[in-house]
């Protein structure tokens, strides 16, 4: 049995679709207060559901009793539920899992991450904090730190609105950073399950290709045959965002614009070599999403 925790969210269930397409037994994780219509979808797919919370160490024993791999994809930057918080959900919470699983005797331990190089903030205190214990624990681990993803970064969530060909461009727009596709990010967490190179191990993931704003602007201009329309934020005002923020949550997005405007790149080449996953470009990403756009 694998226990997803994040089930709901769109990078755990698109895990949760890959594991149960591939035959494998998987019990999501659900909160009480979760969309009833979320839960049903996984029930579509076989899913075993769960109530429970990371805020909640007993429902997490209960959750994990007879599970055999955990994956974790759970952030609050992308929940909407009342209570969650980056101290309480992303540290507290995922630490409380983690010793859940170990105490149950779960064999691997498969925690989705951030880039090392991820400037100071809530958010990178969290994910190193729990890093640190997945990889004490005495649990099999695989610790994966994808780059930006291009479904929400590249996205009319941030202000990437390709559907209205305008956008928002972080600081001038030219430093380069690297992206990755959600759905090859829940490629390698099930690979992960029964890769031998994925053993106590921790991965950067990402394009090899990085991109800057303005780059990833023309891609979507030549898929949709449109000129786009630009606002910049300088960076200097992202940074004074972060600095002025108070609650950890909003001082971490600030610090993750932040570091958009200032590039951020990853090393991938240890995770090509370790995975065989076909990497989606900016160009297929911009291709589908356009498409998708105009359905």
């Amino acid at each position: 049995m694998i226990l997803v925790v994040g089930s709901t969210g769109y990078l755990g269930s698109e895990i949760c679709r890959r594991l149960s397409a591939a035959g494998h037994p998987v019990r999501g994780l659900v909160r009480s207060t979760s969309a009833p219509a979320r839960a049903a979808e996984l029930t579509t797919l076989g899913v075993e559901i769960v109530t429970g919370d990371l805020r909640q160490p007993a429902s997490l024993a209960q959750a994990c009793r007879g599970v055999d791999a955990v994956i974790t994809t759970v952030t609050s930057a992308r929940s909407i539920q009342p209570g969650d918080s980056i101290p309480a959900t992303d540290q507290q919470g995922q630490l409380d899992l983690v010793l859940a699983a170990s105490r149950s005797g779960v064999r691997k331990f498969i925690y989705v991450s951030i880039p090392q190089s991820l400037e100071p903030c809530p958010l990178t205190t969290a994910k190193r904090t729990v890093e640190q214990a997945v990889s004490a624990s005495g649990m099999d681990y695989t610790i994966l730190c994808p780059a930006y993803f291009m479904e929400t970064w590249l996205s009319p969530a941030t202000g990437f609105d390709y559907p209205n060909a305008k956008a928002t461009i972080f600081g001038d727009g030219h430093a380069r950073s690297s992206f990755v596709s959600l759905g090859d990010v829940a490629e390698y967490a099930v690979q992960s399950l029964d890769n031998p190179a994925a053993q106590r191990a921790l991965f950067e993931i990402g394009h090899p290709q990085a991109l800057s704003l303005l780059e990833a602007v023309r891609l979507f201009e030549q898929a949709g045959g449109k000129a786009f329309e630009l606002q910049f934020v300088p960076a200097q005002a992202l940074e004074a965002q972060r600095d002025a923020a108070t609650d950890p949550l909003q001082r971490s997005f600030a610090a993750l614009m932040h570091q958009l405007a200032a590039g951020i790149q990853v090393d991938p080449a240890r995770a090509l070599q370790a995975f065989s996953i076909p990497l989606k470009s900016a160009a297929q990403y911009a291709e589908a999403a356009l498409t998708k756009a105009m359905l």
